[in-house]
């Protein structure tokens, strides 16, 4: 994923965000606090709360810079205009590269701690799997209709498979520590959606 932020703001406000992003998807949002951010940057917490007043203000932007370079990594695999099942390998290897970093899904670290989180930050947890659900359908319905991919039933059912699948072997990596292990789930996972070209109808 694109590690750049989508829209550029002071310096300061970069660095602020780049710890907490990171003590974010390493604890948690209830595991770490503005003494933290503030001790890790040499800075006041006053300084810290003139850039966000609150926590929650903080965790919102969190969110939108998160899902913006989100959106972006997606756009690159439209953009990129191979068939639905390397889009999809494209998709699954965005949390690869998390993985890498020793860290998880920002939202869904969120996702977690929903019920706890304030209602801004409940709406862009929520917009964030919405757009991400959405994303996958048309990639589903796009493999199906080229005969490169097959499923039953709706594509919303199996794009909810994907994305709960990849997210919850995020968790149990998180455990091991055993990325390549989580390839090989990711693997077979999305083997499960893919035509041989004998199955692949006629033309």
């Amino acid at each position: 994923m694109r590690t750049e932020p989508a829209r550029r703001g002071s310096a300061t406000t970069e660095r602020i965000l780049d710890v907490a992003e990171r003590l974010l998807q390493a604890r948690g949002y209830n595991g770490f606090s503005y003494a933290d951010v503030a001790g890790e940057l040499d800075i006041t917490r006053a300084a810290l709360h003139y850039h966000y007043p609150g926590k929650a203000e903080l965790g919102e932007a969190l969110i939108a810079r998160y899902a913006e370079r989100f959106a972006a990594a997606l756009a690159d695999l439209d953009a990129a205009g191979s068939e639905a099942p390397a889009t999809l390998e494209g998709y699954a290897d965005l949390y690869t590269q998390v993985l890498g970093q020793q860290r998880m899904c920002l939202c869904g670290m969120l996702a977690a701690e929903y019920l706890t989180l304030p209602p801004g930050m409940q709406r862009g947890v929520t917009a964030f799997f919405a757009g991400s659900s959405s994303w996958l359908q048309a990639v589903l319905d796009r493999g199906r209709r080229e005969g490169t991919l097959a499923f039953s039933g709706a594509a919303s059912d199996s794009a909810a498979m994907v994305m709960g699948g990849l997210e919850g072997a995020m968790l149990i990596t998180r455990m091991s520590g055993d990325v390549q292990g989580f390839r090989a789930a990711a693997a077979r996972l999305l083997a499960g959606l893919t035509t041989t070209a004998d199955e692949a109808p006629a033309a």
